[in-house]
């Protein structure tokens, strides 16, 4: 049996007796004004972020949403585009599709505003997306990925560029370790479909999006997670494993490489009012201004009256490259 079987077999099992435990986010399940989230939704809440962003969602916009679980996000981002069809899920597990269309009745009955036809649901894979190229604005994915290894991550990752339209956005939530794994860890399929053997490091997550062609990346949060413990689980060390909720912008690939913002900010406190580095950068005296990471660099290099945050791992637009 293949690793991607083992997970449709846990999916399976989880869309047929929810398992709260399966996953869980250290934040709360985004409410808005008139939205009631069914119970059963947030019990089959297998995620470990959220992918739902107001800040996203302007202008009714066609979205696509990747591994269905109990529907929730999807709920979430129909309260956005309140259209026929507005929202997409794929999902490779009958099972799991059932048990989203039986949660959405319980959404309309809680829902004076919701639709069950809000969301088109299709069978499908995220190696090979049953959509048609360009055609969606914000695509999302949460605690999928980590679960691919590397080639069938980087063919997920290739599906998701191709389907969005040209500046639209992939968001997503993962697990992530920085610590190396050893290979009876990485071997697990097990462990692998629960989204704890899969994690990478952030610098190659964030590489993989790049290599696809992503110019923009923001990364908006990053929280503890897990621990895998020598008690528990076949390794030495403990090992720290964290969530990074990530979003991926389809715009061009700048010459000197992509703008990836990490929660930098540049303050500069030098003795004018404002210092203009001739490069669209002009930073007034003593007033933060957000900066990716290149910029942050050749700021830093460019002015020794410049103070440069460390990574907050927290970014949410505002700031320029």
């Amino acid at each position: 049996m293949s690793y991607l079987e083992t997970t449709k077999n846990v999916y399976k099992e989880a869309a047929l007796t929810p398992d709260v435990g399966l996953c869980c986010t250290t934040n709360p399940v985004w409410q808005f004004p008139g939205l009631s989230i069914p119970t059963i939704m947030q019990e089959m809440n297998y995620g470990c972020g959220s992918t739902v962003s107001a800040q996203d969602l302007i202008n009714n916009p066609k979205v696509l949403y990747v591994g269905v679980g109990g529907g929730m996000e999807l709920l979430q981002f129909s309260y956005f585009s309140r259209q026929k069809e507005g929202v997409i899920g794929v999902d490779p597990v009958d099972e799991m599709l059932q048990a989203s269309r039986d949660n959405f009745k319980v959404a309309e009955s809680e829902n004076k505003w919701f639709k069950s036809d809000f969301v088109k649901l299709i069978k499908g894979d995220a190696l090979d997306l049953p959509i048609e190229s360009e055609s969606i604005d914000v695509a999302a994915q949460n605690c999928l990925f980590n679960i691919f290894k590397t080639e069938d991550l980087k063919k997920a990752i290739g599906e998701m560029y191709r389907v969005l339209k040209p500046h639209g956005r992939l968001v997503m939530s993962d697990p992530v370790c920085d610590t190396p794994m050893n290979d009876e860890l990485r071997n697990d399929d097990r462990l692998r479909a629960l989204c704890l053997s899969g994690s990478i490091p952030v610098k190659e997550y964030i590489k993989m999006l790049t290599d696809a062609g992503f110019g923009t990346i923001e990364i908006r949060a990053r929280r503890s997670y897990r621990v895998l413990s020598p008690n528990h689980y076949p390794t030495d060390e403990l090992i720290h494993i964290e969530s990074i909720e990530i979003a991926a912008i389809k715009d061009p690939m700048p010459e000197d490489g992509p703008c990836v913002f990490t929660g930098k900010t540049a303050i500069y406190y030098g003795d004018e009012e404002y210092l203009d580095d001739g490069k669209g950068h002009v930073l007034v005296q003593n007033q933060p201004l957000a900066v990716c990471d290149k910029t942050a660099a050749a700021l830093a290099e460019a002015s020794n009256q410049i103070h440069i945050s460390e990574s907050t791992w927290h970014y949410n637009g505002g700031g320029c490259c």
